[in-house]
């Protein structure tokens, strides 16, 4: 039997997803984007679980799509209303954090810039390289990297194709924080443990807003903003938030 395509992992209120195709750079198939759809709603579905954590067997992150496996079958990775690799079109709910090693290029990156946060083992090379192949980044990118990075470094990579360091990412404002080579997971799950300690109502709304309000004009932000805060706000965690404060404990979250 083929080992799967995609390792999912509980470890407490973390779900652990890696991409587990080393030996074709985990380059995305279809198998592997309909495994990342099902282990996405399953992170959303499931109220025990407050975050995620995305990474990548063996040498590197990602890779991109399966060019191989495409020109075989003429079909191109995509999962539903999830789009490639069952993630760049309808990212999850639940906060996600990519943990990168060696490589995302291509659409590897795009995977990656579909979660909230980043981070990367030094040395890493990132990059959209699909220009040189005549190709276009049509995975999320042309959208994600100019609302991350200068809007000339981003044409710069879609233009010339030239792939950057996880350094010169983290310097940039699209890395989140680095890691030592071999500790890109272990750092990540250190963030995400801290995520995942807050209140998950908290959360999702956090996330939600911060995504949602690019398209919202200034006179109603704030509006559009209370009718996604005030159910967190009146509810029994945020109340439980305060008693915890005021009594010196950790709170315990009910989702509700």
């Amino acid at each position: 039997m083929s080992a799967p395509p995609l390792l999912v992992e509980r470890r407490d209120a973390v779900l652990v997803l890696t991409l587990n195709r080393p030996e074709q750079r985990n380059a995305v198939d279809v198998p592997m984007a309909e495994a990342i759809a099902a282990a996405l709603d399953e992170l959303d579905g499931d109220p025990g679980l407050r975050v995620g954590v995305l990474t990548g067997a063996g040498k590197g992150f990602c890779s991109g799509m399966d060019l191989k496996a495409f020109a075989q079958t003429g079909t191109r990775p995509w999962a539903g209303d999830r789009g490639f690799a069952g993630i760049v079109r309808r990212p999850p709910r639940t906060p996600l954090v990519a943990a990168i090693e060696g490589f995302a290029v291509a659409g590897g990156l795009e995977v990656a810039l579909a979660c909230d946060l980043v981070v990367a083992a030094k040395g890493a090379k990132l990059g959209i390289p699909e220009a040189k192949r005549g190709l276009v980044a049509a995975g999320g990118a042309l959208r994600r990297l100019p609302r991350l990075l200068p809007a000339p470094i981003a044409m710069e990579l879609a233009l010339t194709g030239e792939l950057i360091t996880a350094e010169r990412a983290h310097a940039l404002g699209a890395v989140n924080r680095l890691a030592e080579p071999g500790e890109a997971l272990t750092e990540a799950l250190a963030l995400a443990q801290t995520i995942a300690a807050n209140g998950p109502l908290a959360l999702t709304a956090s996330k939600q807003v911060l995504q949602e309000q690019w398209s919202w004009s200034d006179s109603e932000f704030f509006d559009r903003q209370a009718a996604i805060a005030d159910p967190v706000m009146a509810s029994e965690d945020a109340r439980e938030g305060a008693r915890a404060f005021t009594e010196k404990r950790a709170p315990v979250w009910q989702g509700r």
